[in-house]
């Protein structure tokens, strides 16, 4: 079945989480987070799905790393903005990885692979510190997030086959809900409504539009820092 095609950055803005409470800082430090990850709270994920299943197929399994840099000014994601030939998920903001396959040992050495590979980051230079909950997408793909500290000083080298570009964003303003766009599209004969987190970099022209499962991802991130 041939996905829907619609611009994200032009659907209507249903709603912003204003009333929640941004994670404050001191959680977000490196030794916040591998304490919150080893010892986590009780907490539920927001969204784990797509919320539309367009390929019906068995779920095949997939592997994201949230790579979290330590930066001694604050923390931040990296993500990664994908070329516009790929099959799945062209031109979105994601972050690395991709299927499991079948000489991966588990979601985790296929995270870690797949960022090696899309951008050049050394398992070396990464910490896994936990996972977030599974979530399936729209295109068949079962992901479990698998999220590591990463060592400042990282230089990327991303795969111009599958990276248009690699950039970061502050974790503060991630985990603050103000940045926390629930915007509204309708397919197939229903009203979906999608996260979206659009970030600007100071002294940008444009913005990097991060939406769909990525922002979902980072929602739940949210639920468990905050919880």
């Amino acid at each position: 079945m041939p996905l829907p095609k619609f611009d994200p950055r032009q659907m209507p803005i249903a709603a912003i989480d204003e009333a929640l409470p941004a994670v404050r800082s001191e959680r977000l430090d490196p030794a916040a987070l591998r304490g919150r990850f080893a010892q986590p709270p009780a907490w539920q994920p927001e969204q784990t799905d797509d919320r539309f299943r367009f390929d019906r197929s068995a779920p095949r399994d997939a592997a994201v790393l949230v790579p979290i840099v330590a930066h001694a000014s604050g923390t931040t994601v990296l993500l990664t903005e994908r070329t516009l030939h790929l099959r799945h998920h062209s031109g979105q903001v994601a972050f690395p990885g991709g299927r499991v396959e079948a000489g991966d040992p588990s979601p985790v050495e296929a995270a870690l692979r797949e960022a090696r590979e899309e951008v050049g980051l050394e398992p070396s230079r990464v910490e896994v510190i936990g996972r977030l909950p599974e979530y399936l997408t729209g295109t068949g793909f079962r992901v479990t997030p698998v999220v590591g500290l990463v060592s400042p000083g990282f230089d990327p080298r991303p795969d111009p086959h599958e990276v248009a570009q690699v950039f970061e964003v502050p974790l503060v303003f991630l985990m603050d809900p103000r940045h926390h766009q629930r915007r509204r599209v309708r397919l197939a004969g229903a009203e979906r409504l999608f996260f979206a987190m659009p970030y600007r970099p100071p002294g940008a022209a444009e913005e990097h539009f991060i939406w769909g499962a990525t922002a979902a991802m980072l929602r739940n991130l949210y639920r468990l820092l905050a919880a």
